[in-house]
């Protein structure tokens, strides 16, 4: 039965596409979650439609992105810590830390996935750290990392 793909599937293939798969199949699993069309004309052209709609919600999702990673790339966070008595922390700053920092400080809601450290910071400095905000668009914030007791 040939059908239409509404969503990228994996080992299926991408939306729009004309698919031959089992009867079965379709009727019973990609047909009723919505992941299909039968391959009938009329449906051919709703997912012309549809694949318009998903290409102009990307570029717009890239142009927003892309513009809050020219705001982002000017942050410059300081994070005080404890530091041990060879300039060591006590403890680290990680993604979650970075997080909260952005939030508390300049009202800005990033999710600790889209933080990219290699490492936990570990030592006092300045750290440049990259954010992922959409599929290949990143930006890049200062990090500074500095004694407690000095701010």
């Amino acid at each position: 039965m040939k059908v239409i793909l509404r969503k990228d599937l994996e080992k299926l293939g991408k939306l729009g596409d004309v698919v031959n798969v089992k009867d079965g199949y379709a009727r019973n699993y990609l047909i009723p979650r919505g992941y299909a069309y039968y391959a009938t004309d009329g449906a051919i052209k709703a997912i012309e439609i549809e694949k318009k709609r998903k290409i102009k919600r990307l570029e717009q999702e890239r142009a927003k992105a892309e513009a809050f990673a020219q705001e982002l790339s000017q942050i410059q966070l300081t994070i005080p810590m404890k530091v041990g008595e060879e300039g060591r922390l006590y403890g680290s700053v990680n993604p979650i830390i970075i997080s909260e920092y952005l939030m508390n400080e300049h009202k800005i809601e990033i999710d600790k996935k889209q933080i990219l450290l290699d490492e936990p910071i570990k030592s006092l400095g300045v750290f440049d750290v990259k954010i992922k905000l959409f599929q290949d668009i990143y930006t890049t914030i200062k990090v500074w990392v500095i004694n407690e007791e000095e701010a």
